[in-house]
C-alpha cells in the first residue's frame, strides 16, 4: 500500500509542472512544541492556537506553520496546564516510577486535522524528513500519545502511532479517557423528554462530524417522539474593515432567519468551539442591532464551549443565558489551582505557546521573547491567572483537561507496571512500547480526586457526561451550575429552582400546543408526529396524561368524571328506601296494605250477614291475607341486597301470589259446584265445603313450593353487582332465569285457570255468582303479568326491580278491587241489600 501511494507521488511529479528547486529541501515541517527531556517522554497533540488557511490553489509550496495568522484559544491553554501538572505530580511522587523521570513533548495541531500525519510523524524523528515506519534520530523514548481532541485527528494520529506500535490514549479511539459520544445522544432525548420539548432546531458545524451528528440523533429522536423543527449548518464568518471599522459578512444567515421566526424554543447545537464561532458572532450581531436576544434554551454538546473568547475582545454570553451543555465529567483535583495560581511563564521560556497565551491574555510580553520589544509592554512577573476573566481562563479544572490528568496518571501507572514486570529493566534497554497494551487495557487506579479510573471492555474511561446550567449576569460575568453526573441529573431536576431560564417558567418548546387531559393527540397527515389536534376523548373513556396518544377505557369498578380526565369510583345503586321512587312504591304498599287490613276488619266485623256468608267466609278471609302479604312481600325488593333477601323475594313472591291464586281458583270451583249442586239430584252435592277448597289451595300451593325447594336446592338467588357504564347495580341475581320463568309460568297457568272458570260461569244467578268479579280480576292480574315480562328484560338496574314491585301492586290491586270493592259498597253503603230475605227474594225472582 505504501509502494503505490508512492508510485502515485511519483507519477503526480511527471505529469504536473512543479515549481523551481527541489522540493524536499523547501518542504516544511513541524518544529514547534514544547519539549521537556526525562527518562520516558509522553508525548502530547493537543489544539491550542487556531490558524486561518487560505484557500490552496496548489500551484505554490505551502507556507511554514509559524507563517500563518493564529489567534490563541485562551481557555484550551489549560490542557497543557493539566498535562504539565500531571507530570511533575508524577515525578513528585514517591511511589508511582520511583528513580525514573517523565518528560514530556507537547505539539499543537491548531484546531486543524490535516496537519495530524505531520506533527505525529514529528514525535517519532529528528531528521529534516518525516519518514513513515521509522524512528530516525530520535534520543528519547516516546511509548504513547496523549491528545486529539476530535475524532477525525485521533484518525489521523492512530494511522501513525500504529505504524510504531504507540499506544494513543485519551480520546475517541485507541484508549478512550472520555465517555462514548454516542451517550451524550441518550442525554440529549432524556433532557427533552424531561422538560417534554417536543419541537427543537438543530445547528451543527459544517464539517463531516456535523452530518453524521444529525444524522445519529435524528433517529434517536424519532423513536422518542421529538421532531425536528429545522436543520442549519453554523456559518463561517469573514471580518471586514472600512474606515477603521470592523465588521463581519457571514457564508449564510438562514440559519439566523430560523432562530427568529421558528416556534421551537430549544436549539440542539454540535460543533467544535472554532467551527461555532461564527454562530457566536452573528448572534452577537443581531443582539446588538435589534437590542434584543433569541431568548432560545441553546442545548450544547461537550464539544462546543460557547464562552471562550476567540477573534472578540468585547465578549459576553448573554444570549446563551439559561442554556444546558453537557460537559466531560470532571471533578476536583487537590492543588491544581494551587498550581495555576503560581504559575510563571518565565519558567517556561521554550513555550512560545505559553508566551502568546500570556501576551494575549495580560497584554504584555516576557523580557527577550522578541528581539525588539519596543513596541510591547514588558510583563512585570505579577501576573495571575486567577485576575483573568472567565471567558479568558477558568481556574476551576475543566473536563476535557481532567481526561488530560486521567491519561498521564493512567501512562504512568501503565509504565510502573511495565517496569517492574521487566526483567532487567527497561532504563537499560530500549523500551517496546507494544508491551504497554496489556498494562493499559489492565488500569485500575484511584486518582488525587478520589475517583476509580479503569477501562471498561470497550478500551473506555467509564464515565458520564455532566451537565451544566449557563447563568448569565448583567455585568457579563457568567456562573455554570452543575450536576455531577447525567444520572443524577433528572433526580436533581426536583427541586426546579436550580435551573435557570430566560423566563421563571419552563419554556414551551412544541409545534402545537399541548393536549391537556381529556384529550387524545390525532397527527395531521403529512406533517411530523409532533404537530397533531387535540379530539376529545370519547365517552367512557379518559387520558389522564398530556399529550396522550389514545383515550383508554377506566377499570371495571370505575368511570370517567365529566371533564374525561380521570376515572372516578362508579356509584354502587340499588333501590333504596329514601330515593324518590323508593318512596312513592313504599308509600303505595303500605297504603294498600292498611286498605287491605280494612277491607279483612271490615269483613271479620260482618262476617255474619248474609253477603260475607254467601262470598265463603273462609276463602275470603284467606285471600285477603295474601292480599295483605302481597303487598308486603313487595318491600322485600327495596333496600340493598343481601343474601338473606334475594333468597326470600322470589320465594315469597311466588308462594303468596300461588296461596292468593288458589283462594281464587278455590272460589271459582266452588261457584260452580255450589250451583251444580242446587239441580235436583244432584250427586255433586257432597263435594260442597271447606274440604274441597282445601285441598285445591293445598295441592296447587303444594306444587309451587315444590318448584321453589328445586330452585334454592339447584341454583339459589344470590347478591350480584352488575357495572354499568357511570355506575354499579347491586342486585339479586336470580341463580337460574329459568326456573323464575317457571315460577312466572305457574303463576300464569292458575290465572288462566280461573280465568277460564269464572268466565265460563259468569252467567249463573248473582245470589251465588263471584265469577263476574273474578273474571275482571284474572284478566287484570294477566295483562299485568304478561306486559310484566318485556318490560322487565329491557330495564336496567334498580328500574328492574321496581318495575317487578309496580307488577305485584298492580296484581294484588286488581284482586282487591274487583272481587271485594262491590261488597264493601254492599256492606257500608248499601245495608238494605245485605239481608237474607233480599238475597232469597233475588233468588225467587231470578227462579
Amino acid at each position: 500500500m505504501l509502494f503505490l501511494l508512492l508510485l502515485l507521488v511519483s507519477c503526480f511529479q511527471i505529469i504536473s509542472p512543479t515549481p523551481k528547486g527541489n522540493w524536499k529541501e523547501k518542504a516544511n515541517r513541524y518544529k514547534d512544541g514544547y519539549f521537556k527531556p526525562g527518562d520516558y517522554v509522553i508525548g502530547a497533540i493537543l489544539s491550542l492556537l487556531t490558524i486561518g488557511l487560505p484557500e490552496e490553489f496548489f500551484n505554490t509550496f505551502p507556507m511554514s506553520y509559524t507563517e500563518y495568522p493564529f489567534k490563541v484559544v485562551s481557555k484550551n491553554s489549560q490542557h497543557a496546564l493539566a498535562f504539565i501538572f500531571a507530570v511533575e505530580e508524577i515525578n513528585n511522587h514517591p511511589d508511582i516510577l520511583s528513580n525514573i523521570s517523565l518528560g514530556f513533548h507537547i505539539c499543537d495541531n491548531f484546531f486543524e486535522p490535516r496537519f495530524s500525519y505531520g506533527i505525529t510523524l514529528s514525535l517519532f524523528s529528528a531528521q529534516k524528513e518525516n519518514i513513515p515506519n521509522y524512528r530516525c534520530g530520535r534520543p528519547y523514548k516516546i511509548p504513547a500519545v496523549v491528545g486529539a481532541l476530535s475524532s477525525e485527528t485521533s484518525t489521523q494520529v492512530a494511522t501513525i502511532s500504529g505504524l510504531y506500535k504507540v499506544s494513543q490514549i485519551h480520546y475517541p479511539f485507541s484508549y478512550q479517557m472520555v465517555p462514548n459520544e454516542a451517550a451524550q445522544y441518550d442525554g440529549i432525548v432524556q433532557l427533552l423528554s424531561y422538560f417534554s420539548w417536543t419541537w427543537v432546531g438543530l445547528i451543527v458545524s459544517d464539517d463531516n462530524q456535523g452530518e453524521e451528528f444529525v444524522q445519529s440523533l435524528k433517529s434517536v429522536l424519532s423513536r422518542n417522539s421529538i421532531c425536528v423543527a429545522f436543520t442549519e449548518k453554523a456559518p463561517f464568518f469573514f471580518p471586514q474593515t472600512v474606515n477603521g471599522l470592523t465588521y463581519y459578512e457571514f457564508s449564510s444567515v438562514t440559519v439566523l432567519k430560523n432562530l427568529i421566526f421558528t416556534k421551537a424554543n430549544v436549539i440542539v447545537a454540535y460543533g467544535v468551539t472554532s467551527l461555532m464561532i461564527g454562530l457566536n458572532i452573528l448572534l452577537r450581531s443581531y443582539e446588538q442591532s435589534t437590542r434584543k436576544s433569541t431568548e432560545k434554551v441553546w442545548v450544547t454538546t461537550a464539544q462546543w464551549d460557547f464562552s471562550s473568547k476567540v477573534f472578540l475582545n468585547d465578549w459576553h454570553v448573554k444570549h446563551f443565558h439559561g442554556s444546558l451543555s453537557f460537559t466531560v465529567h470532571k471533578n476536583n483535583v487537590p492543588r491544581f489551582k494551587t498550581f495555576l495560581q503560581e504559575f510563571n511563564p518565565y519558567q517556561h521560556r521554550d513555550s512560545n505557546f505559553f508566551q502568546y497565551f500570556w501576551h494575549d491574555a495580560f497584554d504584555c510580553i516576557s523580557p527577550n521573547f522578541y528581539k525588539n520589544t519596543q513596541n510591547f509592554k514588558i510583563c512585570t512577573g505579577e501576573e495571575k491567572l486567577e485576575s483573568l476573566p472567565q471567558t479568558v481562563f477558568e481556574m476551576n479544572m475543566s473536563g476535557d483537561s481532567y481526561s488530560i490528568y486521567n491519561a498521564v496518571y493512567a501512562l504512568a501507572y501503565a509504565l510502573d507496571n511495565l517496569y517492574s514486570s521487566e526483567n532487567p529493566k527497561p532504563s537499560h534497554h530500549p523500551l517496546q512500547s507494544w508491551k504497554l497494551h496489556w498494562f493499559l487495557r489492565k488500569i485500575n487506579f484511584n486518582n488525587s480526586a478520589g475517583e476509580e479510573v479503569f477501562f471498561n471492555d470497550n478500551m473506555e474511561l467509564s464515565t458520564g457526561y455532566d451537565l451544566v446550567n449557563w447563568v448569565v449576569f448583567p455585568n457579563k460575568s457568567f456562573m455554570k451550575v452543575g450536576f455531577p453526573s447525567f444520572e443524577h441529573f433528572t433526580a436533581a431536576l426536583k427541586i426546579i429552582g436550580e435551573i435557570s431560564f430566560h423566563r421563571s417558567t419552563v419554556p414551551e418548546s412544541t409545534c402545537t400546543e399541548r393536549c391537556h387531559p381529556g384529550y387524545y393527540m390525532k397527527i395531521l397527515e403529512g406533517q411530523p408526529s409532533c404537530c397533531y389536534h387535540c379530539l376529545g376523548c370519547p365517552e367512557g373513556t379518559i387520558s389522564n396524561q398530556t399529550n396522550a396518544h389514545h383515550c383508554y377505557k377506566c377499570p371495571e369498578e370505575e368511570c370517567p368524571n365529566k371533564k374525561r380526565n380521570r376515572c372516578v369510583p362508579k356509584v354502587i345503586t340499588f333501590l333504596t328506601y329514601d330515593g324518590p321512587l323508593g318512596i312513592c312504591l313504599v308509600s303505595a304498599a303500605v297504603f294498600l296494605s292498611l286498605l287491605t287490613a280494612s277491607v279483612f276488619g271490615i269483613f271479620i266485623r260482618h262476617r255474619n250477614t248474609p253477603i260475607v256468608k254467601a262470598t265463603n267466609r273462609d276463602l275470603t278471609y284467606r285471600l285477603l291475607i295474601s292480599i295483605f302479604l302481597c303487598f308486603l312481600c313487595s318491600l322485600i325488593f327495596i333496600g340493598q341486597p343481601s343474601t338473606v333477601t334475594c333468597l326470600l323475594r322470589q320465594v315469597a313472591f311466588g308462594n303468596i301470589f300461588t296461596f292468593a291464586l288458589s283462594c281464587v281458583l278455590a272460589k271459582t270451583i266452588t261457584v260452580v259446584i255450589a250451583f251444580i249442586a242446587t239441580n235436583p239430584g244432584g250427586k255433586i252435592i257432597k263435594w260442597v265445603g271447606k274440604k274441597l277448597s282445601n285441598y285445591i289451595i293445598f295441592f296447587c300451593s303444594a306444587i309451587q313450593a315444590g318448584i321453589c325447594a328445586i330452585w334454592l336446592g339447584t341454583s339459589p338467588p344470590f347478591p350480584d353487582k352488575v357495572s354499568q357504564s357511570a355506575e354499579i347495580v347491586a342486585q339479586c341475581n336470580e341463580g337460574s332465569s329459568t326456573m323464575f320463568y317457571i315460577v312466572l309460568g305457574y303463576l300464569g297457568f292458575l290465572a288462566s285457570v280461573s280465568f277460564t272458570l269464572a268466565y265460563l260461569t259468569r252467567k249463573l244467578p248473582d245470589t251465588f255468582n263471584e265469577a263476574k268479579f273474578i273474571t275482571f280480576s284474572m284478566l287484570v292480574f294477566c295483562s299485568v303479568w304478561i306486559s310484566f315480562i318485556p318490560t322487565y328484560l329491557s330495564t336496567k338496574g334498580k328500574y328492574m326491580v321496581a318495575v317487578e314491585i309496580f307488577s305485584i301492586l298492580a296484581s294484588g290491586v286488581g284482586l282487591l278491587s274487583f272481587i271485594f270493592a262491590p261488597k264493601v259498597y254492599i256492606i257500608l253503603l248499601k245495608p238494605n241489600m245485605n239481608i237474607k230475605d233480599h238475597l232469597f227474594k233475588k233468588g225467587k225472582s231470578i227462579k
